[in-house]
């Protein structure tokens, strides 16, 4: 079993409330989830307005097939409206 973990922060330069940001965030996760069956939570930096650290993990039984679909969930972040990739982290256990 190989659990993939990826620590995305991003930039949210609309939110003008922490309403508009988890408006954002929510929207966000739930196309995450939807498109890539993954778990994401917001983990980080949960009172700042235009900022925001998401946590999202994948369970799967192929390191290269981790490796493989956090890459997709990095570059599919970097082309959402609304958030802008600020830096990334991921680990394997």
């Amino acid at each position: 079993m190989i659990v993939g973990v990826l620590r995305v922060q991003l930039s949210i330069a609309e939110a003008n409330s922490l309403k508009d940001k988890r408006r954002v965030l929510k929207s966000v996760k739930q196309r995450l989830t939807n498109t890539f069956n993954v778990s994401a939570a917001e983990v980080e930096d949960q009172d700042v307005w235009r900022s925001a650290v998401l946590g999202i993990a994948l369970v799967a039984n192929e390191s290269r097939f981790v490796h493989s679909a956090l890459d997709k969930i990095v570059d599919w972040i970097r082309k959402q409206h609304g958030v802008v990739l600020i830096d990334y982290e991921r680990e394997l256990y």
